[in-house]
C-alpha cells in the first residue's frame, strides 16, 4: 500500500536521524560520534569511502559526515561516487577539512558536497549544519513525494485522455457515415460532397436527397462551435434531412398513404428554427443554404440563413454569388427566411460551401473570402465532381499555408448535365410519388 505525503515524510525524517561518520582516523570518529549522540543522533561508522558506500546501501543513510583525506577513496570520491548510484535516494554530503582555501573548499562543492566544516569541529556548530541538512532532507522528501503524486495524476490523466481519443475516433467513423455517398450521378447532373473537420470531430455536415423523381435536395450546414456537442447536433440534423424515413425528413410533407410532397426551402428552415426553439434547446445555431433543383429544367430554388452566398459557375467558367443572406437558425424566435431563385443551364454548375473555405486565412491574415473562391473555381475550370474538390482543397492548404484549418470545410457540388439525360426510373423512397410533386 502507497504511503500517504505526511508519512512518506516522517518515514524520511526519521531516516535523518541516522548519520554516518567517514574517517580513517578512528579517534576522530569516536569525537564526532560522541557529539553527535548527545544530539539525539543514531550514529553509523566507516573508516573508508568503500565501506562507506556499502553502509549507505544497506541502511539508507541520508546524512553523511566525512574527512576530506583518507587513504583510497577521498571524501570528494564517495561523494561523487553517491551522486552516481542509479535510483538512489539523495544523501547530504558534508566535507570535513582542514583546508581553509576558498579554491578547495570551492573544488569540494562542485564534486557534490552540499556543505563544509573545518576542523576542528565546534559542535554547535555541526549540530546547526545538520539541521539545515535534515530540513532540506524533508523538504527533497515532500517535493518527492509531490512529484510522485503529480506522475500518478499524469498517468490517469494519459489513461482518460487515451480513452477520449478513442471515442472520438469512433464519433469521427460515425460522423463520416452521415455523408453516406461523396458522389451520385442522378443522370441529368452529379452531386459531390466534401467534408473534412478541423477536429477529430466537426460542426459542419453536407448531403442530398431526392425530393421528388424529378427534384433534388442539396444542404449545407454549419453548426456554431466545435467539438462533440456540434458533432452531436449535426447528427441529430441529418436524422431530419433523409429519405431513409420520410416521416421525419423535415423538408417533406405527407399527403396521402405513402405519397410526401417537397416544401419549398423557406418554409423548411422556418421548420428548423421553430425546432430549434421549441424542441431541441440548445445554445447552439447553425447556418443553411437549402437548395432544391428541379432535374427536368435546372430552376433552382433556395434559401441561405447565415451561410455564405451559394456560388454558380457558368459552363464559360464565370462564377456569380446568389442569396439575400438572412439569420442563423436558432437565434430568433419566430424569423421568417426567404426564397430566392436561379436558373441552371446545361454545363453549369452549383457550389454550396461553409465559411471554413471562404474564411480561410493565409498566413498573412487576409481571408480567402468570394473573390478568392471565384479565382479557385475559374483556375480549376476544367475539373468536374470529386477531382475539382479535391484541387479546390490543395489550392486552400497552398493559400493557408497547411493543411491543418482552423475550421471545418465542407461543400456540395452540383453539375448540371441538362433535362435530356434525366433518369425516367424513379428511386429512392420517394419511388411511388407520382406525378412528380411541386414546392409548396
Amino acid at each position: 500500500m502507497p504511503m500517504t505525503p505526511n508519512a512518506a515524510l516522517t518515514a524520511q525524517t526519521l531516516g535523518a536521524q541516522q548519520i554516518l561518520v567517514v574517517d580513517d582516523s578512528r579517534a576522530q570518529r569516536m569525537v564526532l560520534a560522541a557529539t553527535l549522540r548527545r544530539s539525539g543522533y543514531e550514529v553509523l561508522e566507516a573508516e573508508s569511502g568503500e565501506a562507506a558506500l556499502e553502509l549507505v546501501e544497506r541502511h539508507d543513510l541520508r546524512l553523511v559526515l566525512s574527512d576530506w583525506m583518507m587513504p583510497g577513496m577521498s571524501g570528494p570520491d564517495l561523494c561523487r561516487a553517491l551522486r552516481q548510484r542509479p535510483g538512489g535516494d539523495y544523501v547530504y554530503f558534508i566535507l570535513l577539512t582542514s583546508k581553509n582555501e576558498p579554491a578547495e573548499i570551492t573544488k569540494g562543492l562542485e564534486l557534490g558536497a552540499d556543505d563544509f566544516l573545518t576542523k576542528p569541529v565546534s559542535g554547535e556548530e555541526l549540530r546547526a549544519r545538520l539541521n539545515s541538512g535534515k530540513r532540506i532532507l524533508e523538504m527533497q522528501a515532500e517535493l518527492t513525494e509531490k512529484n510522485r503524486l503529480v506522475q500518478d495524476t499524469l498517468a490517469e490523466i494519459k489513461g482518460l485522455y487515451d480513452l477520449i481519443e478513442s471515442d472520438l475516433r469512433e464519433a469521427r467513423k460515425l460522423q463520416d457515415a452521415l455523408v453516406r455517398e461523396r458522389f451520385h450521378d442522378f443522370g441529368a447532373g452529379q452531386v459531390s460532397l466534401l467534408l473534412r473537420s478541423s477536429g477529430h470531430v466537426g460542426g459542419d455536415l453536407v448531403g442530398f436527397f431526392e425530393a421528388s423523381p424529378t427534384q433534388l435536395a442539396l444542404y449545407s450546414i454549419d453548426v456554431s462551435g466545435h467539438g462533440v456537442t456540434s458533432a452531436m447536433m449535426t447528427a441529430r440534423l441529418a436524422g431530419h434531412l433523409t429519405n431513409a424515413s420520410p416521416e421525419h425528413n423535415i423538408a417533406l410533407r405527407h399527403t396521402v398513404e405513402d405519397l410526401y410532397q417537397v416544401l419549398s426551402p423557406e418554409v423548411v428552415v422556418k421548420r428548423f428554427n421553430d425546432l430549434m426553439s421549441a424542441v431541441i434547446e440548445t445554445e447552439h445555431y447553425f447556418t443553411i443554404a437549402l437548395a432544391i433543383v428541379d432535374l427536368t429544367t435546372g430552376e433552382v430554388q433556395f434559401t441561405q440563413a447565415g451561410h455564405p452566398h451559394p456560388a454558380v459557375q457558368r459552363k464559360g467558367g464565370s462564377v456569380e454569388f446568389h442569396g439575400r443572406g438572412g439569420l442563423p437558425v436558432g437565434l430568433i424566435d419566430g424569423a421568417d427566411y426567404e426564397l430566392s431563385t436561379l436558373h441552371l443551364a446545361p454545363g453549369d454548375r452549383l457550389l454550396l460551401c461553409s465559411d471554413g473555405l471562404t474564411e480561410c486565412p493565409a498566413p498573412g491574415g487576409a481571408l480567402l473570402d468570394e473573390e478568392g473562391l471565384a479565382d479557385l473555381l475559374e483556375i480549376n475550370h476544367a475539373a468536374r465532381g470529386p477531382a475539382l474538390l479535391e484541387r479546390l482543397m490543395w489550392d486552400l492548404t497552398e493559400f493557408h499555408g497547411s493543411d491543418a484549418f482552423p475550421d471545418d470545410v465542407s461543400a456540395v457540388l452540383f453539375e448540371f448535365a441538362g433535362p435530356q439525360a434525366t433518369r425516367t426510373v424513379p428511386v429512392g423512397d420517394l419511388a411511388q410519388a407520382h406525378p412528380p410533386p411541386q414546392l409548396a
